[in-house]
């Protein structure tokens, strides 16, 4: 028996035994069981080795853990802030249930004395951090999944510098997959200067991650335990729309002064304790009193593949249901699995204003498709969908009746509910919620309608891509 005929057996004896631990073991849902069962079938050895960097299941390990001390501060805080809700439980506020529901969770705090002020331009949102980094005195941990290694990225960790020459505690956390272009040099002037940086999920092995498919998504920013940003925008010229390949890019951030910034710093802290072995200890410093400074309530929520629960898609669902007028959805990737499918639709068939907005090119082109395809199921239960013409759009946006609204990092598809580490606000003030509707409108200037006709017209190459990239659209 020649060597290819041994390695062809053994590759079919493997793919049997990744097939049985697959339906048998992991426990996945029927779609993903069998979208990998497809690429074993189709590509035997690589399969196997695919299945191995993104098929594995960290839903079983305790990433994030909290020494004793950590967990009875954190108590300790969680306690101090629920009392404080006590002075305001006589109202009865809207969204109770979605509240109930992310507060048993999700450990998720309403807290009810925030100013949100709302970005949609990089160069606005890239000035405005800056500047609070400049105007930092005490520490600033900061945590992104792209940091470009291009004049954008430097400008931001020059600032980090600055600030750690005068003494300023500088924590900086990033994605090791993200940022993957990020050089050690650029870094090195902070670290000389005394600021801490990690990454999410290094490399063990040179050039080899298996733990790549799974990415910390999250965007972060607290600044003296009183100032967070959280959003959408990454760091890099592409985010100032100075790339040609996507031109304008339109995304959408917030930025916080209130007790959610509490909830900012908590979740940045255990990611940093994960990433780095500098760790944080608990202490005052970082959740500093502070005067209300404003009136906006908001639950800070998070989810990630370490996660029983999809928290993140259950407060979508739960959002999307309780839509009496209209339901506004702005982001790049729109792949849900059927629970989103039949909550959309179901909104819809009942009367509710449903749209949705999508980029009109792919920056991962089977993504997109498998957007496009979905988009067009939608489309029958009266959906309107539209894609945006001015650049590329990246806001995670959805807005419920002009009265409650999330914005965040995490994207309408598979990957953000089950893979990604993600960080998203909910915001309920009609104010916000409100402006966030305007924009949308404003944005459909900018817009094309994925009519029946334009979807039914589309080419043969389009419903092609479609049907490969809808039977991959559970691992993708």
């Amino acid at each position: 028996m020649d060597i290819f005929a041994i390695l062809a057996i053994l590759g079919l004896i493997i793919n049997i035994l990744m097939g049985i631990a697959i339906i048998f073991l992991e426990r996945k849902q029927a779609s993903t069981t069998w979208a990998w069962l497809m690429v074993l079938f189709f590509i035997p050895i690589f399969g196997f080795i695919l299945y191995l960097l993104f098929g594995q299941n960290l839903s079983r390990r305790k990433i994030f853990q909290l020494s004793s001390e950590a967990e009875n501060f954190f108590k300790a805080l969680k306690k101090k802030q629920t009392e404080m809700l006590q002075l305001h439980k006589e109202t009865e506020f809207e969204y109770q249930d979605l509240m109930y529901m992310n507060l048993v969770n999700n450990e998720s705090i309403l807290t009810l004395d925030n100013e949100v002020e709302l970005f949609i331009d990089g160069h606005e949102k890239m000035d405005d951090l800056i500047q609070s980094i400049e105007e930092a005195n005490y520490f600033i941990h900061i945590q992104y999944y792209i940091v470009q290694n291009d004049a954008t990225g430097k400008r931001l960790i020059e600032a980090l510098t600055r600030k750690a020459h005068e003494g300023v505690e500088v924590r900086f956390l990033y994605d090791e997959m993200g940022s993957r272009g990020l050089r050690r040099s650029t870094l090195k002037p902070l670290i000389d200067a005394g600021g801490h940086v990690a990454a999410f999920f290094p490399s063990r092995i040179p050039y080899i991650n298996l733990r790549l498919n799974y990415r910390n998504h999250r965007k972060i920013v607290v600044i003296d335990g009183e100032i967070g940003f959280v959003g959408g925008f990454n760091i890099g010229d592409e985010y100032l729309g100075l790339d040609h390949k996507f031109g304008y890019w339109r995304d959408t951030h917030f930025k916080v002064h209130g007790s959610s910034v509490y909830a900012l710093e908590t979740r940045f802290y255990l990611d940093w304790n994960h990433a780095s072995r500098n760790k944080l200890q608990p202490s005052p410093k970082y959740f500093p009193e502070m005067d209300p400074h404003g009136n906006s309530g908001m639950q800070i929520i998070t989810s990630g593949p370490d996660s029983e629960w999809q928290q993140i898609k259950n407060a979508y669902i739960k959002l999307i249901l309780s839509a009496k007028e209209s339901i506004y959805i702005q982001t790049p990737y729109f792949i849900p699995d059927d629970s989103l499918m039949d909550a959309i639709n179901i909104a819809s068939l009942s009367g509710v204003d449903v749209r949705i907005m999508i980029p009109n090119k792919p920056d991962h082109p089977f993504v997109y498709w498998a957007t496009y395809s979905h988009i067009g199921q939608l489309i029958d239960s009266g959906v309107r969908s539209y894609t945006y013409e001015n650049g590329f759009l990246h806001a995670k946006t959805l807005v419920v009746d002009g009265k409650v609204a999330s914005v965040g990092t995490a994207n309408i598809d598979v990957r953000s509910f089950k893979l990604n580490f993600e960080v998203n606000a909910i915001v309920y003030d009609h104010e916000v919620a409100q402006s966030l509707h305007q924009v949308f409108e404003q944005d459909l200037e900018d817009c094309q309608e994925i009519t029946k006709e334009v979807y039914k017209n589309r080419s043969t190459l389009i419903k092609l891509k479609e049907s490969i990239s809808r039977l991959l659209s559970p691992i993708l």
